[in-house]
């Protein structure tokens, strides 16, 4: 009697699984980040994008917390002021400047470095340890989607390649504020908290760079900013930070370096850009790279 009500308690993914799938949905809504905001750059300058979309975003992430009636938590109110400084002006502001001049599959791989980035954030400030192996994979991940930069394109490293660096920096320190947050908070409360916090900012920034002539926008660059808002800046999230917070930061931002080659899919689908086979074999070699990183013991 007693076994089958065990097989029935048993969970159909562990903690760690599905904090690796959680956070693969949030780098799946995060790859079209680029591709949407190369699209929006058509009409809307760096600067509405940024706070426009948070500003959208705000406005949603009050109904939920006002619908839920959840207390504002103030012991955590400056590591959430923070996050939001990082990941809703900071990220946003460096990588719509920065594809003002790259293409939107170059940003993506160049942003190849953020699960390094957060992994060595995330050993400094979030009380993880990863071994030695886990940091090979960290290394050779990067090393691998850098290079498919430059093997795919000859690119030299330019402005628009500095601030994507500068965006990919925000972003890592963010997660880690972030998912540090989420870990004693459910993550979905963590972003509307972090977006709250700068709403002020992000209004009088949406009010101070409004064009009338943004009234004119196509579907397209209509549906792309509100992909901004809505996804990139608020759903997505939702399912990063509970991600993080289940299977470890430094663990699940390894699956990040999936990103890359979910924006050049998007990118390809949506803005014309073509995939290569030597693109696949980089991706192949990626996706092992994940695979033993999962494998890499972390203390925790």
């Amino acid at each position: 009697m007693d076994q089958p009500a065990q097989c029935a308690s048993k969970p159909f993914l562990s903690r760690e699984a599905a904090g690796l799938l959680l956070g693969f949905v949030g780098v799946v809504v995060f790859g079209g980040t680029l591709p949407a905001t190369r699209v929006a750059l058509g009409l809307f300058s760096p600067w509405f994008i940024t706070y426009g979309r948070a500003a959208v975003a705000s406005a949603a992430a009050a109904l939920v917390l006002l619908a839920l009636r959840r207390p504002f938590p103030r012991q955590d109110a400056t590591s959430l002021l923070l996050a939001g400084a990082l990941l809703v002006f900071g990220f946003p502001i460096l990588s719509s400047i920065a594809l003002q001049t790259v293409p939107a599959a170059h940003g993506g791989v160049v942003l190849g470095i953020l699960p390094l980035a957060t992994s060595i954030f995330a050993a400094l400030l979030g009380g993880e340890r990863p071994s030695p192996l886990f940091w090979i994979c960290g290394v050779v991940g990067a090393a691998l989607v850098i290079g498919f930069a430059l093997y795919d394109s000859e690119l030299s490293f330019s402005s628009g390649d500095s601030f994507l660096l500068l965006a990919a920096l925000a972003a890592s320190l963010g997660y880690v504020v972030s998912g540090k947050v989420a870990r004693t908070m459910p993550g979905w409360e963590v972003i509307c908290w972090a977006l709250i916090l700068t709403s002020p900012a992000s209004a009088v920034g949406a009010i101070l760079t409004f064009d009338s002539g943004y009234l004119q926008a196509s579907p397209e660059q209509a549906f792309a900013f509100f992909y901004l808002a809505l996804g990139s800046m608020f759903l997505g999230f939702f399912a990063w930070n509970v991600g993080l917070a289940m299977g470890g930061i430094a663990r699940v931002s390894q699956v990040q370096l999936l990103q890359t080659f979910v924006t050049l899919a998007l990118a390809a689908l949506f803005l014309g850009e073509r995939i290569t086979l030597e693109t696949l074999v980089f991706a192949g070699a990626v996706v092992l790279v994940v695979a033993l990183g999962r494998r890499a013991r972390i203390s925790r």
